[in-house]
């Protein structure tokens, strides 16, 4: 038989990529563009639950992106309290096939992945859903994908205030100050989540929730405002959607399935269906639906993570490693 190897990229390989805002927002909004063209398979998110009181779960994620020529699957874990052994909440591998064989093609450290195309989404969303002169960011959660979307949203907007809150302070506190200096602007850590999103154009949610719990309130969405919110447990009022002109999602079969979600109260109670969402942010990606069409209008975008973006983003680094000759070469067969 013929000899089988693929590429590994351990995590300090990638950090050694260095990957720049635009490769990472390129290479994932490359990866809506194929979906919203219909050259892309998606399978909604698989769960496994290990035990309820180790306060954690995994999700893994499939996928094909035809352009690319690569199939992935990725598992990641989801664990509330991997902070107190100092680990990251989410530590991840992604898994590269080669679709018309099934052979390995690549195994990478998917945890900085798993960050990196989380705050692209974001940012994207941001990019085509909010108002071009959105000045104030109001962001929940200082967890590693927190990082990205206000560093990503950064990137494409002229913002002269980012307000951040989360559960501990010395959570908080640090993540606004290594933010403020790496952007060169402003940006304020505060002690509720009023703080962070009242006033705020852009409003994301990210928060940590051992379970669903409305702390995001309704009232603080001002017309014209974008909301993102994408925490695994719902923090929203139910009312929310109710304000929205437009709710657009990463992906209608995610929306469906599942049991975990911001929105899986609305889904489940009616509040959100296909009938009601606008768009996939593909489609409004590749041209086939409008996104922000009016100043006033106010948006909810809703995103759960594609396993596309994992493999966009996923082969952007392969392509970048072999420039710079990073990575080994793992025996197989």
């Amino acid at each position: 038989m013929t000899e089988i190897s693929f590429t590994y990229l351990s995590g300090p390989d990638i950090a050694a990529l260095e990957m720049t805002d635009e490769e990472i927002l390129d290479a994932v909004e490359a990866g809506l563009l194929a979906q919203g063209r219909g050259e892309t398979v998606i399978e909604p998110r698989m769960h496994l639950e290990p035990d309820p009181a180790f306060r954690g779960h995994f999700n893994v994620l499939r996928g094909y992106v035809a352009p690319l020529d690569l199939a992935g699957v990725k598992v990641v874990g989801d664990y509330v309290d991997n902070y107190k052994r100092g680990l990251p909440s989410e530590m991840a591998l992604l898994n590269l096939f080669d679709p018309r064989t099934g052979m390995p093609v690549a195994l990478l450290d998917a945890t900085a992945i798993t960050e990196m195309r989380t705050g692209a989404i974001t940012a994207l969303g941001a990019k085509y859903l909010a108002r071009r002169d959105a000045k104030v960011l109001g962001h929940i959660g200082a967890r590693g994908s927190s990082y990205w979307n206000v560093r990503l949203i950064a990137r494409l907007f002229d913002l002269e205030e980012v307000r951040v809150h989360s559960r501990r302070p010395e959570s908080r506190e640090p993540f606004a100050a290594r933010l403020a200096e790496e952007l060169g602007r402003p940006v304020r850590a505060v002690e509720t989540w009023e703080a962070a999103l009242a006033g705020a154009d852009i409003q994301v949610e990210a928060s940590r929730l051992a379970a669903p719990e409305p702390l995001f309130e309704t009232g603080w969405v001002a017309p014209g405002n974008l909301v993102i919110p994408y925490g695994t447990m719902s923090a929203v009022e139910l009312s929310l959607t109710d304000v929205m002109d437009k709710v657009v999602v990463d992906d209608r079969g995610q929306m469906r399935a599942g049991r975990l979600g911001a929105l899986r109260a609305h889904v489940d109670g009616g509040n959100v269906s296909e009938a009601t969402v606008h768009a996939e942010l593909c489609e409004i990606v590749a041209g086939a639906r409008p996104g922000r069409e009016t100043a006033g209008e106010t948006i909810l975008f809703w995103h759960r993570g594609l396993s596309l973006s994992d493999i966009a983003l996923g082969a952007a680094m392969l392509r970048k490693a072999a420039e710079r000759g990073l990575g080994q070469r793992l025996r197989y067969a």
